[in-house]
């Protein structure tokens, strides 16, 4: 009882600061903490997933996050008829040769005995597999990306309804996170997270360079939304009437609307997930999972297939990281490649499963809620403190200058202590695995 009422605690002093700053500063800045902390939330029960259960080490979070995001474009975004004549389809079969050749090269790789012939053949396959690509891929890339570079320039989407495109970027992630573990899971825990890392910038690098796919480092704004425009409601009338008759604006009455019908939305998602991965924790396949991270020499010996287990709930995982990053790119309607930071969208993610406690989807959530409201509303109470602190000086002291620029630290400054607190004083994290 004293623990259900310590957790409980925790998350409603999480819900009053939201509240202090609905008071304080703007229910509109409040909400939208409220909704970027349950995406967050998302991706922390993703990496929970991995690393609390099975005690992989993903350190390419942001790639699968990235390609949750391109789902939106791909799903949601209208088809473009001209660039698909001009060139769509060639693309296709150029992609479908480079996947044929891969194929082909493990074939080679299965069916002839070592020595050195198999090794000229897969040479010779991979080769001239890239130089058909290559032949075909060229010409139809740039066809495409003729086609009305200022506003287009890729091939569009398929149109369908923008919701859809939240498990589409879950099987997107989840398609990548299979391909990458098939190669990756068997390294050494420390190798696996280079080897993540790694694969999510190359994810990151192809997004910004490849126009035709999601017009690169140009963007793609104006996506779909689930919710309705706030320019529309403003021209209800109806809409308007009930605002005033709240006493509210009607600009800052459409922009609460939204912003809540997205809270509804995102807190739904966020329990179904919760749901199933509590289910998930109690299953008999769950303790198997915690018995592979606690000991994996043990679990083999007891016939446990333990590399085929880690591709389960790494794919698990990324999917989850994959729904969260098309829920993110739906919330901002828009796709920003270059906007996809580690620091963000993987190492703030583990600090949140970290502080709120490894093992544990509630401390998950938990984690993620605090962390990232701290991760907003530090830099301004930074700066206020400084401001506070250096009242006293005179105007142009370099040392008044230094302590104000240095404001814009305090994020990361808050976030190593706290880091180091937990660390040190609930090592288990606020909510520990039971």
């Amino acid at each position: 009882m004293t623990e259900t009422v310590k957790n409980t605690a925790l998350f409603l002093g999480v819900a009053a600061l939201v509240v202090i700053t609905g008071f304080m500063q703007s229910w509109n800045s409040a909400i939208l903490i409220v909704n970027m902390g349950l995406i967050s939330a998302i991706m922390a029960i993703g990496v929970n997933l991995q690393w609390g259960f099975a005690g992989l080490f993903n350190v390419g979070v942001m790639g699968f996050v990235a390609l949750g995001g391109l789902a939106v474009v791909l799903v949601a975004e209208p088809l473009s008829p001209e660039a698909w004549s001009a060139g769509g389809f060639g693309i296709v079969l150029a992609l479908l040769l480079g996947a044929a050749t891969v194929v082909a090269a493990v074939l080679v790789s299965r069916h002839m005995p070592k020595g050195r012939g198999r090794n000229l053949a897969m040479l010779a396959v991979l080769v001239l597999g890239f130089v058909l690509y290559r032949a075909v891929f060229d010409p139809n890339v740039m066809a495409v990306e003729a086609i009305n570079p200022a506003a287009a320039g890729n091939i569009g989407g398929l149109g369908l309804p923008v919701l859809l495109a939240w498990p589409a970027g879950g099987l997107l992630a989840a398609g990548a996170a299979w391909l990458i573990g098939k190669t990756a899971l068997g390294l050494r825990s420390d190798y696996l997270a280079i080897a993540t890392l790694g694969i999510a910038e190359i994810i990151i690098a192809v997004m910004k360079n490849e126009d035709w796919l999601a017009r690169g480092v140009k963007n793609v704004i104006g996506l779909p939304r689930p919710v309705p425009y706030e320019i529309d409601l403003q021209n209800d009338a109806g809409f308007v009437e009930s605002a005033a008759s709240l006493g509210i604006d009607p600009v800052t009455a459409s922009t609460l609307y939204v912003k809540l019908g997205y809270s509804v939305l995102f807190m739904v998602v966020l329990l179904v997930l919760l749901w199933m991965a509590q289910m998930a924790l109690k299953s008999p396949w769950g303790r198997m999972m915690r018995a592979i991270r606690d000991n994996e020499v043990a679990a083999e010996a007891m016939g446990k297939d333990v590399t085929r287990r880690h591709l389960q709930i790494f794919v698990l995982g990324s999917a989850v990281c994959g729904i969260a990053g098309a829920m993110m790119t739906t919330l901002d309607g828009q796709l920003t490649p270059g906007t996809y930071q580690p620091l963000r969208f993987t190492f703030l993610i583990w600090v949140m499963v970290i502080v709120g406690g490894s093992g544990n989807n509630f401390g998950a959530v938990l984690g993620a809620m605090l962390i990232w409201f701290l991760w907003v509303q530090v830099e301004p109470l930074g700066l206020f403190l400084m401001q506070v602190i250096t009242s006293g000086m005179a105007e142009g002291s370099a040392l008044k200058s230094h302590l104000i620029d240095s404001a814009a630290h305090m994020r990361l400054l808050t976030m190593g202590i706290i880091l180091l607190l937990v660390l040190r004083f609930s090592p288990r994290g606020l909510i520990p695995e039971k």
